[in-house]
């Protein structure tokens, strides 16, 4: 747990230490700006002084008129430094806020395809949003709390000890004693901020899992078993957030009677050094002034630490994340993949998801230049892992994986990807236009290219028919389009793409008959000179492939072409 604390706290100043420049004028607008707040109870205490004294008001008002100009001129240094001071923090803080989005942002996305089956879409979300919020809180919380209040402790004591020393050592004595028990009860109080706000994302989780699967809610009735789960996730954020508030609810109640033993103590003590006329009349405003300022400061201290590592503890979790290293990585030396004819070759090839027994086992096979292959078997014989692995989706325990006599291990994976173009069973589509869609598949295709690729898919037909034509938005996760639609943008974008590789992932599984003799068709050209992985069902798509493995338990047990396996 503290390890991570270090952690976040490194990871926010490394992000604060690439503006130097705007990072001095916030330091030097902080000091200015706290020092001269510090300084008007000492020119009053003058000013009272001046009050005071027995000479003759002709006399006395050119002193007063001359205190208020000190007072006008401090206020004004005050002003200059608190303005320097906000809007360089403004600039620091804007900036970095984005930089530490665009990192979470491009970390998150570069962990594999199995991070992303292990955790809930909506509760990334949230733990990037707290770990950039978390920025700002740390940031305003030592900038603008913790810092000023050190540096008028540190005036108020100095100032003590000059009046009388003694007054000086009670002071210093008893906050030294405050604070070192505010630092060690906000320590104590952390395990409860963390068990909070891990409870926090669970229940972000079941929301997020639940809204995603709204439809089957709906369709087998469980709403009301959902709630019942809900409730008790819920049920548990409720105990653990009460904890976290009741532990710093008590800890301020200590708080409170410790600053009323110190409030009488000064003044007792500044009474009896009245009496002994070691100090002035005029003193008592100061002193005062600076104990109420000393309450105020030392009173949020324990608030501000607290505060402090909550919101440590609300960033943690993404700075774990962003510590985790990533699966699948490119090898520092990892060239670019220099495709021509497309052949493919799995040799002695082994994987499993985890400790459990291999999916995939001792394969070898080899795919000629634009030939076309059919992957048939019954579910969890291997053939959607084998895309996963030429994808490189995963990393294969055993053997090699080549594309033109290159091992994909040793190139990298977005020239890797750049050569397959893939359409799933259940083509998942941004919530952006169908332009947007489409042309993700080559994103710098011209309109009449976008345009041709969905005509050869056959949406361009139902596409024109929206009001909005091709800025037509789709939904989130196309949602807006049937699944027949989506098929056929997904092959559009395929088309687009232009991949030597293609796979065809139950492309047809979507489409009524009609629309599967419209998208066969398109098919057809699309997989002219590819070399093609076909993974269906329906003998209409791989009547005419090549060759066909039959898969089972992650071996080939059969291979060869659509009527000899038959016969």
């Amino acid at each position: 747990m503290q390890q991570n604390t270090r952690k976040t706290l490194a990871f926010f100043y490394r992000h604060t230490r690439r503006y130097p420049a705007v990072t001095i004028m916030m330091i030097l607008g902080l000091i200015i700006g706290t020092t001269a707040s510090m300084v008007w109870p000492i020119i009053f205490r003058e000013f009272l002084n001046i009050l005071t004294t027995d000479q003759a008001k002709t006399l006395v008002i050119p002193a007063l008129i001359t205190t208020l100009l000190w007072i006008l001129l401090t206020e004004t240094i005050e002003w200059i430094g608190w303005r320097t001071a906000h809007y360089s923090n403004n600039y620091l803080q804007s900036k970095t806020m984005s930089n530490i989005n665009v990192e979470c942002f491009e970390y998150l996305h570069k962990h594999s395809y199995r991070f992303f089956t292990n955790n809930f879409g909506g509760a990334l979300v949230k733990k990037v949003n707290r770990l950039v919020r978390g920025f700002e809180r740390v940031g305003d919380k030592i900038y603008w709390d913790m810092s000023p209040m050190c540096l008028r402790l540190l005036i108020i004591l100095g100032t003590l000890i000059y009046l009388h020393p003694l007054l000086g050592a009670i002071m210093g004595i008893w906050t030294a004693v405050f604070l070192t028990a505010n630092y060690l009860l906000s320590k104590y109080k952390l395990k409860f901020d963390l068990a909070r706000s891990q409870q926090d994302s669970k229940v972000t989780g079941a929301l997020a899992d639940t809204i995603t699967n709204n439809t089957n809610i709906k369709l087998f009735s469980a709403l009301k078993s959902e709630v019942q789960d809900y409730s008790k996730v819920s049920q548990e954020w409720t105990q653990k957030t009460k904890k976290a508030w009741d532990v710093n609810a008590n800890i301020e109640a200590g708080q409170a009677a410790f600053m009323i033993v110190l409030e009488l103590t000064i003044l007792y003590t500044a009474i009896r050094l009245w009496e002994k006329d070691l100090i002035k009349i005029a003193d008592f405003f100061l002193i005062q002034a600076y104990l109420l300022e000393m309450f105020h400061q030392l009173w949020n201290f324990g608030r501000y630490l607290r505060d402090l590592y909550e919101a440590l503890a609300d960033s943690e979790e993404m700075t774990v994340i962003l510590n985790t290293p990533i699966e699948v990585r490119d090898k520092k030396e990892a060239k670019e993949l220099k495709i021509q004819h497309g052949t493919v070759e799995f040799k002695k090839v082994s994987f499993s998801y985890g400790e459990e027994e291999s999916v995939i086992k001792n394969l070898s096979f080899k795919i000629k230049e634009s030939e076309k292959i059919a992957l048939i078997g019954p579910s969890g014989g291997g053939k959607s892992t084998i895309v996963k692995l030429l994808l490189r989706l995963f990393d294969i325990n055993k053997g090699t994986i080549f594309i033109d006599n290159q091992d994909i291990s040793e190139v990298t994976q977005d020239s890797l990807r750049k050569t397959i173009a893939l359409v799933p069973q259940d083509p998942i589509l941004f919530h952006r236009s169908l332009r947007d869609n489409i042309r993700y598949g080559n994103l710098s295709a011209k309109e009449e290219e976008i345009i041709a690729a969905a005509k050869m898919a056959h949406c361009h037909e139902f596409i024109t028919k929206f009001k909005k034509g091709y800025d037509t938005y789709v939904g989130e996760r196309g949602v807006k389009l049937s699944g027949g639609q989506r098929q056929r943008v997904a092959i559009a974008r395929a088309i687009l793409s232009n991949a030597k590789i293609l796979i065809l992932d139950e492309a047809t599984s979507s489409l009524d008959s009609e629309s599967e003799k419209l998208i066969q068709d398109a098919l057809m050209h699309l997989i002219k000179n590819k070399t093609t992985f076909i993974i269906a069902h329906r003998l209409s798509t791989i009547m005419n492939t090549d060759r066909i493995f039959v898969l089972d338990n992650g071996r080939i047990i059969e291979e060869g072409r659509h009527e000899n396996l038959v016969s």
